[in-house]
């Protein structure tokens, strides 16, 4: 049996055609096979396919698969590959602007090649599984990635794609911020900027103007390393606004007054400088202060600072603002040098504080007793370690002798500032809630370059000059534009939207009349996600060939 059309002709002079499933069949009247016309489908209108496609699954129901394959030999499974995350990605790509924004970024460019693929592939290879630009081309995009797009991108057009996203990086980020603002209807009332830093498994640095691979202090506690210095502007949700490389010797306040004019003109109510205790010193406040910018840091509260003796000694009644967190806001001071800092007060955090103290005294009180006098008095060796460690030696004192006691004033101290944080700002329009919640959001921005170093890999990086470095890093911050919005969406970690759209995968099946490649129908894990991102399943074929 066979498929075949038929033409008819009406008198208005237009012509129909007809699908009929027909048979040959032998007359041996003619000693010849004819045609015999089994059943009429229809016209062969725009239904027809539907019509094909029932008839094709009604017959499917009768014959397996194996009796197709016994009947049209050369059937063979081909290949096959994870697709429900790259589909994810591809999908936000165009959502949030970014294939239109690049093509038209390096639309003056001298081309041959979609650039913006290469610049897509490298993101998506930053989210999915973090490799240098070698063993994306080598390995991800020709073997683990159903990607049709990118069959022509060769190694070579991945670093030029980097060269010039670096070039053009300036005007995407702002136009990307721009779309951004209004498509997702960002939180732009507090921006919160802090730096990191990326060491690089080399030993020297880099000579001469501009270089960037410099050492310097390293988060990492990698001094020994040429590093560089990556700063990073990010909304309350953790949505990165704009992204800066400086090099590794560039200390973290000299970079405010560039982060100050980039940003300028950009529709920010605040921009916050952010930092923990250790970050900032009394100069470098001044110098924020002085650019224009409003600073949100944590204060020491060290025997002897002005916060332990005027702010924590200061009376006053807490107030409750959020769960486990009660405030109280002192002023330091008079005039236009006045002080201004928040006491906070976290009742949970006071209590494991204090348990873990109670822990360590237990432990100090049993290295003090296995201490024996020997002739000289206690063991030295063993009296230094714990002098010198940062677990003990805080409870410790030395007597006149060269005995170890416990220190029972810098207990009473400790416990005194059990479940205590102190936050001191310049900015005096915000409410002190609204200072202590965000000085909380710091987390967020931890949490960005946790997933920076360690989900999105942002080293080792195998890249020397300035532009490719910069470009390297714009593409582990898309990656993170991307993860974060759906993990916003999604109310879930990226790790488990993952997880959940592994479910949809492609299949390359070798026909003998050419090759197909068809997903498998999603979970319901994965249709749920798709749900929430509002993204439409993948076709069932995406390709016959």
């Amino acid at each position: 049996m066979y498929l075949r059309t038929s033409t008819r002709k009406n008198r208005d002079g237009s012509t129909v055609s007809y699908l009929q499933l027909a048979e040959n069949v032998w007359d041996p009247e003619r000693k010849r096979s004819k045609a015999r016309v089994v059943c009429s489908l229809g016209r062969a209108d725009g239904k027809a396919q539907d019509r094909l496609r029932q008839l094709a699954a009604s017959i499917r129901r009768h014959v397996s698969f194996e009796a197709i394959a016994a009947l049209e030999p050369g059937w063979r499974f081909v290949n096959g590959w994870e697709h429900g995350p790259f589909h994810v990605l591809g999908a936000l790509w165009e959502r949030l602007g970014l294939r239109a924004l690049i093509a038209d970024a390096v639309r003056d460019e001298d081309r041959r090649i979609d650039f913006e693929r290469a610049v897509f592939a490298m993101v998506a290879n930053r989210c999915l599984a973090p490799a240098s630009k070698l063993c994306c081309y080598e390995s991800w995009l020709a073997e683990d990635v159903y990607f049709p797009e990118g069959e022509e991108v060769g190694l070579h057009h991945l670093y030029r794609a980097m060269d010039l996203l670096g070039r053009h990086k300036e005007s995407i980020e702002e136009q990307l911020y721009w779309h951004l603002a209004d498509l997702l209807s960002m939180d732009v009332d507090l921006i919160f900027y802090d730096t990191t830093s990326v060491y690089f498994e080399i030993d020297d640095e880099d000579e001469g103007e501009g270089s960037l691979r410099r050492r310097g202090y390293s988060k990492d506690g990698r001094g020994d390393r040429p590093q560089i210095v990556v700063g990073m502007a990010v909304t309350r949700d953790g949505l990165p606004v704009r992204s800066w490389v400086f090099a590794g010797n560039t200390a973290d306040v000299t970079t405010i007054e560039r982060v100050k004019d980039d940003l300028r003109g950009w529709r920010l109510n605040r921009c916050l400088f952010v930092a923990d205790a250790g970050m900032v010193s009394e100069e470098s406040l001044h110098v924020i202060a002085g650019g224009g910018m409003h600073y949100v840091v944590a204060a020491p509260c060290r025997r002897g600072t002005e916060v332990a003796q005027e702010v924590l000694s200061r009376p006053g009644r807490f107030r409750d603002v959020a769960q486990n967190l009660r405030i109280k806001e002192v002023w330091v001071g008079g005039g236009e040098r006045r002080r201004r800092y928040v006491v906070c007060f976290n009742p949970l955090e006071a209590k494991r504080q204090r348990e873990h103290r109670e822990r360590v005294l237990a432990e100090l009180e049993e290295e003090l007793s296995s201490l024996g006098r020997g002739r000289n008095g206690p063991h030295p060796k063993r009296a230094c370690e714990l002098m010198a460690s940062r677990r003990y030696g805080p409870y410790l004192r030395k007597l006149k002798g060269g005995m170890l006691r416990v220190d029972k004033g810098a207990i009473r101290e400790r416990a005194r500032r059990d479940g205590l944080w102190v936050i001191r700002t310049n900015d005096e329009e915000l409410s002190a809630e609204d200072l202590a919640l965000a000085y909380k959001q710091l987390m967020r921005v931890e949490e960005t370059w946790k997933t920076m170093k360690s989900g999105l890999r942002i080293r080792p990086m195998f890249h020397r000059s300035p532009g490719r470095i910069e470009a390297h890093v714009f593409l582990c911050v898309l990656a993170l534009l991307l993860e974060r919005v759906a993990e916003q969406q999604c109310g879930e970690s990226w790790r488990s939207i993952r997880r959940k759209l592994g479910s949809i995968k492609v299949g390359q099946l070798l026909t003998p009349n050419g090759t197909i490649c068809q997903t498998s129908p999603a979970g319901a894990d994965a249709r749920n996600v798709l749900k929430k991102l509002k993204i439409e399943s993948p076709p069932e074929v995406l390709a016959v060939d």
